[in-house]
């Protein structure tokens, strides 16, 4: 268990942490989120001990960071952002000076084996480090954090480097280590820490702008009801069509994805739904329904809305409507030179 309380740190006359307060509780998964600058990686560097705050407390399984450091950090497998390797060692000699330096009492050989099997690092144990892949030397760092089997791991951005099977992969692990762990994730990778975190800080400016679950985060931030309509068919009588189904606010033809298929973003009141006469609509204009989906906001929206203070109800939200349906007719729209804009009808 991690307890924040009051953390503070300045450099100088900048205040980097501002006053923050949070708890990981056992076997939880968190991501830790922010944009560059806004004091993530600060935190990050006093939970671990790293550096100290300028006031405040960090509590690792009750134990104070600042005043038993050893103790504390015991409980602790930190992968920073750029590993701590040696390049010169191979990957078995490195675990085992990091063993020695853990003080680690675990079977020694059976211990660093499953490690490397874990980080699926095997292969390349007897190997120099330095002559490995980016990717491979990720790994390395990701299993020198796991030597000693610590309760609690603060991994800043694991997968950097990583091609997308190797992010998969480690993501998977992450999800395992989350059973018999406490986990804190950094990644700029917003998707990863969508799949694989229970729940979300997002700090901002040095302040907590959000602490929460992804669902509530969703709830607490949009209040947009949205759909995207895609279809093959003459634009003007569709928006004319959509536009006279009850519960549609506005809607917006802009974006052609390819050969005359169109989006039809739209935009409803609230509480409304109206996928039954959205369906009787495509029946009665002869239309086929190829896809209907819901879909919700993404953590990328919600970091974008509580970071920047954007709209995720504007264009922001182009690409992430709440159902997607794809119909067509089989005639041909409207050229590129006929597309409509929001002065023309596209928008109401």
């Amino acid at each position: 268990m991690i307890e924040v309380k009051n953390l503070t740190k300045y450099y100088g006359d900048h205040l980097a942490v501002d006053n923050i307060s949070f708890t990981v509780e056992d076997g939880e998964i968190l991501g830790f989120l922010g944009p560059n600058g806004a004091g993530k990686s600060t935190t990050m560097n006093m939970l671990t001990g790293y550096i100290s705050s300028s006031s405040g407390q960090v509590l690792i399984n009750g134990i104070d960071i600042l005043e038993n450091p050893i103790k504390a950090k015991a409980n602790i497998g930190y992968l920073p952002e750029l590993p701590p390797i040696y390049q010169d060692m191979t990957v078995m000699g490195y675990l085992n000076f990091v063993y020695d330096l853990k003080k680690c009492k675990l079977p020694r050989k059976a211990h660093l084996t499953e490690i490397c099997n874990l980080c699926k690092i095997s292969d390349v144990s007897n190997r120099i480090i330095r002559r490995l892949s980016k990717g491979y030397r990720q790994r390395v760092g990701m299993a020198q954090a796991l030597v000693g089997n610590p309760p609690i791991l603060i991994l800043d951005e694991p997968t950097v480097g990583l091609d997308p099977k190797q992010i998969i992969e480690i993501r998977n692990l992450i999800k395992k280590l989350g059973k018999r762990h406490t986990l804190i994730l950094s990644s700029h990778i917003l998707s990863e820490i969508q799949a694989v975190c229970d729940r979300v800080i997002i700090i901002n400016k040095g302040k907590m702008a959000a602490d929460d679950t992804l669902e509530n985060l969703t709830k607490s931030v949009s209040n947009i009801n949205r759909m995207t309509v895609r279809l093959d068919g003459v634009r003007e009588e569709v928006l004319v069509a959509i536009r006279k189904i009850p519960g549609v606010k506005s809607v917006r033809a802009d974006m052609e994805r390819s050969g005359g298929i169109f989006d039809y973003e739209i935009v409803l009141e609230d509480g409304a739904d109206i996928t039954v006469m959205l369906n009787d609509m495509c029946r009665d204009m002869g239309l086929s329904i190829y896809k209907l989906a819901n879909d919700e906001m993404t953590l990328e929206d919600i970091f974008i809305r509580i970071t920047m203070g954007g709209d995720v109800s504007d264009d922001n939200k182009k690409n992430t409507p709440v159902i997607n349906l794809v119909v067509s007719n089989g005639k041909n729209a409207g050229s590129k030179s006929d597309k409509l804009d929001e002065n023309k009808g596209g928008e109401e």
